[in-house]
């Protein structure tokens, strides 16, 4: 218990859609204390499921917002009683979920307001021209429950940051101000409401005299503005400029570091957590390690070793086999169906089971490069490639993604990231915030470890099979919707 006393730190936070949880970060940037309060678990009263309330309309889904204000006292009296000191706290930020308003509070997976959205394209002249304002076409998200967190820890409104902000479809992401467009197209004194938005780096305020009097925290503990769960896991991963992380999970999602964005109709575009002057852009792809285990079971025998030896015996480039694989609708592009052509562009019915095995990946990460180079993104020579997620443990799978980015490809222990993050931001916050940089400040933070490099020629394997993905992709989109736009 001495020990644990003499350890000055930062406190991350998460209020994610199924818990909240808690980490603790000394100076040297090691995690010495982690908790959590699991809703469905542990807040059996509130009568949620997966932490949120499915209406019967089956698109209105809610979270009671006392549920939150209750894990958060919940917590903070298991910290007590497990003696943690709370006199060494220096500072504290968090992270939210996408999505609030007050009473039942709509989450991230609402789709009630899809009308409200169009409308709100339409205001200021089409998705596109919204998506090039805000960084995104329009969705069901408005109010935030970053900032809502934020404020429980000042006893007073805490106003938005840049990062979070910009998921919100009403900042300009290049000047950083709401605009007045939506804005106008959302509620009258809307702006009034929101207060400005300040840089993700900002101490917002002191810790509320509540909690130096219920739990010891020094009266000069610091509040850094809380942003979203993903511009909070960036800042956890300590991506830097022109990296690249990739979450290989139930769904993939792609994580970049952007200088100058290319917002369009798919993806979304976020003022960068840690760097003012760059920006971060997120990609999600639903067709992810469900349908690895799918081809795994039908072309491996279920088995991820044969899936393995399959991609070994293959070589680079599939011998211009390409594959498309969604069984369920795409998000990124909005496609569904397999569909396999031949060197020659023609559409085949079926593969080999080794070159199906090797479609179905190379297929996935190219369509990942297309639409990362579409936000703008392009790979640096320092670029670094961060893996996570359950197909991070499979080293092949991780070669063919090294081999179609060019880049080397790394693992890094994630479990908490957006809490780890929300710490690391909380000591960026204390050290003047945008003069000193991020990287400065987590740079005794553990180490990646590198996992696979790009195979000689690789390079110009892939850049002919990118083209030929790209070009195919509008193929298959045109004959199900019509040409693009």
């Amino acid at each position: 218990m001495a020990e644990r006393a003499a350890r000055r730190c930062c406190l991350g936070w998460d209020f994610s859609t199924q818990q909240v949880k808690v980490v603790a970060v000394d100076a040297e940037l090691s995690v010495f204390y982690e908790d959590s309060v699991h809703f469905d678990r542990d807040l059996v009263e509130f009568g949620t499921q997966g932490g949120v309330h499915v209406h019967k309309d089956g698109l209105t889904v809610t979270s009671p917002v006392l549920m939150w204000v209750q894990a958060l006292d919940v917590i903070l009296e298991k910290m007590k009683a497990s003696g943690f000191d709370f006199s060494q706290v220096l500072a504290l930020s968090g992270a939210g979920q996408a999505c609030f308003s007050v009473s039942d509070c709509p989450v991230w997976m609402d789709s009630s307001t899809a009308a409200q959205c169009r409308q709100l394209e339409a205001a200021v002249g089409g998705a596109r021209a919204l998506s090039r304002l805000t960084g995104s076409r329009a969705y069901e998200r408005i109010s935030l429950v970053s900032s809502f967190a934020a404020s429980l820890f000042l006893g007073s409104y805490s106003p938005v940051d840049h990062s979070d902000g910009s998921g919100m479809n009403l900042l300009q992401i290049q000047d950083k101000v709401w605009s007045q467009a939506c804005l106008g197209a959302c509620a009258p004194r809307l702006e009034e409401k929101l207060g400005r938005p300040v840089p993700s780096c900002s101490v917002v305020g002191a810790i509320s005299s509540y909690f130096v009097q219920r739990y010891g925290f020094p009266p000069g503990c610091k509040v850094v503005a809380f942003t979203g769960d993903n511009p909070a896991s960036l800042a956890g991963m300590r991506l830097e400029e022109g990296d690249i992380a990739v979450s290989l999970g139930t769904s993939d999602t792609l994580f970049l570091w952007l200088q100058e964005p290319t917002p369009a109709l798919e993806g979304h575009i976020f003022c960068n957590p840690v760097d003012p002057q760059h920006y971060m852009a997120l990609l999600c792809f639903k067709n992810g390690s469900l349908m690895r285990e799918k081809i795994r079971d039908e072309s491996a025998s279920g088995s991820w070793s044969e899936f393995s030896k399959a991609l070994q015996s293959t070589e680079m480039g599939n011998g211009g086999n390409l594959g498309f694989y969604f069984d369920v609708m795409e998000i990124t592009p909005e496609i569904i169906g397999r569909h396999r052509f031949s060197a020659e562009n023609h559409e085949v019915s079926a593969f080999p089971r080794d070159v199906e095995i090797r479609a179905l990946i190379e297929g996935q990460f190219l369509a990942k490069k297309i639409h990362a180079e579409a936000l703008g993104y392009r790979v640096m020579p320092k670029t670094k490639i961060l893996a996570t997620g359950g197909a991070s443990h499979n080293r092949d799978i991780l070669q063919v993604l090294a081999d179609v980015f060019g880049a080397p490809v790394y693992i890094i222990d994630t479990a908490n990231s957006a809490c780890v993050g929300s710490a690391y931001r909380a000591f960026h916050g204390l050290a003047a915030g945008a003069d000193v940089p991020f990287a400065e400040i987590v740079k005794l933070a553990p180490n990646p470890r590198l996992v696979a490099t790009p195979t000689p020629g690789a390079s110009q394997v892939y850049e002919a099979l990118l083209q030929r993905y790209a070009m195919l992709e509008q193929r298959i989109l045109s004959q199900t919707r019509g040409p693009p736009e």
